[in-house]
């Protein structure tokens, strides 16, 4: 059973029962009755004492950072880490239970998203982490955003997940149509440590605006969607699968509208980041909104080179089970595009030993498996 945390978890600390409970709040229906037993077993589990030398020698706890609750990170987190899990006394995996690695608690924790992950798989405070392509990238190579600071060339990916959607959030009423109509408005970036924020300053900069040019916030998703509702923000950068929870809760509050990311900026940014995919948000996606053309990039699942290649095969082999593929459909509409065909193709950054055997076992490698084809991106992320 894996467990999705609100806050941070010790390096080796078990999850308590009052931050299960909390981390739970969130949830409904049967998915949060079949954490909420998971996590009663763990949490009354004397940790540590009780269940003798052996038992304690089997668990093994892995922590994957992803994101703000109220983003793709998060949700998806828990699906990946509820597959995946499969702690003593779990139903096998034929009979329709956790086909992960036994003994392996997987556990979700909200962060601020990727810039963070990026950290704390560095001073090893997770195991793994999500991220976006590009920041995964310019951390790895030390360019870009992470240019002058070390390259952090132990970090390693397990695949690129799905794709994520730059958005521009603003209120239907709000006489805001296009990008340069963002000009002197007060719009949230994103928060610090967030790729988000990343990429609304990338966008920015391509559309011939900057932090000086509006007046900037940095704030969570949900505190940027309720103070869209409420008329204190006039619009809000978001990057995450959509739908994403923050923007289909302000959108069941007051009219919105997506602002179209395209043109030739949006070209240019193409042409100097091999990270970009057009992409376009469909019609509905939030209640009201239209089509919507924007860019898009993938979310890729990051870990440490010096992960041990035994631990990492069993995750991605269970990451990759018919049984987790049917989880992630069931949990949410982005767990549909997942698809291990492209997992290890679009990666930007070399895969981890342990997933290379897996997707070239898998059939899903060819000769030049595992050679990063990530040029240094031509165009730099604008300065804070």
């Amino acid at each position: 059973m894996g467990i999705s945390l609100v806050s941070r978890a010790g390096r080796n600390a078990p999850p308590s029962a009052a931050v299960l409970t909390t981390a739970l709040s969130g949830l409904s229906g049967p998915s949060r009755r079949q954490l909420l037993a998971g996590a009663a077993g763990l949490a009354l589990a004397p940790w540590g004492v009780g269940w003798g030398e052996a038992r304690a020698q089997e668990l093994r706890y892995f922590r994957i950072g992803t994101g703000t609750t109220s983003g793709t990170y998060f949700p998806i987190g828990g699906l990946i880490a509820n597959a995946i899990s499969n702690p003593p006394g779990s139903r096998p995996c034929d009979r329709g239970g956790s086909c992960g690695i036994p003994g392996l608690i997987v556990v979700a924790q909200a962060t601020n998203g990727s810039v963070e992950n990026i950290e704390l798989l560095r001073s090893g405070a997770v195991e793994a982490g999500l991220a976006q392509a590009d920041v995964a990238y310019w951390a790895y190579s030390g360019t870009g955003s992470y240019l002058g600071k070390p390259p952090f060339e132990g970090l390693r990916s397990l695949g690129m997940l799905y794709a994520e959607a730059i958005q521009v959030v603003v209120r239907s009423d709000g006489f805001i149509d296009r990008m340069a109509d963002l000009k002197g408005r007060n719009i949230s970036l994103g928060e610090e440590g967030s790729g988000t924020l990343v990429e609304a300053r990338l966008i920015l900069d391509a559309y011939g605006l900057s932090e000086s040019t509006i007046t900037p916030q940095y704030l969570k998703p949900g505190t940027a969607a309720d103070r869209l509702a409420k008329g204190e923000l006039d619009g809000f950068f978001m990057v995450g699968g959509t739908p994403v929870a923050a923007v289909s809760d302000v959108a069941a509050r007051v009219p919105i509208r997506l602002i179209p990311i395209d043109g030739e900026p949006a070209a240019r940014l193409r042409r100097g980041l091999r990270f970009y995919l057009d992409s376009e948000i469909p019609a509905e996606a939030y209640p009201g909104t239209a089509p919507t053309p924007t860019l898009s990039l993938g979310a890729e699942l990051l870990v440490r080179a010096d992960r041990d290649p035994e631990l990492i095969y069993g995750v991605v082999k269970a990451l990759w089970h018919e049984n987790t593929r049917r989880i992630l459909a069931e949990g949410h509409p982005k767990g549909r595009s997942f698809d291990p065909a492209k997992a290890a193709t679009d990666v930007a950054i070399p895969l981890h030993p342990g997933a290379e055997r897996y997707y070239r076992e898998a059939g899903l490698l060819g000769d030049a498996a595992n050679e990063t084809n990530a040029r240094a991106p031509s165009v730099a992320p604008a300065k804070p």
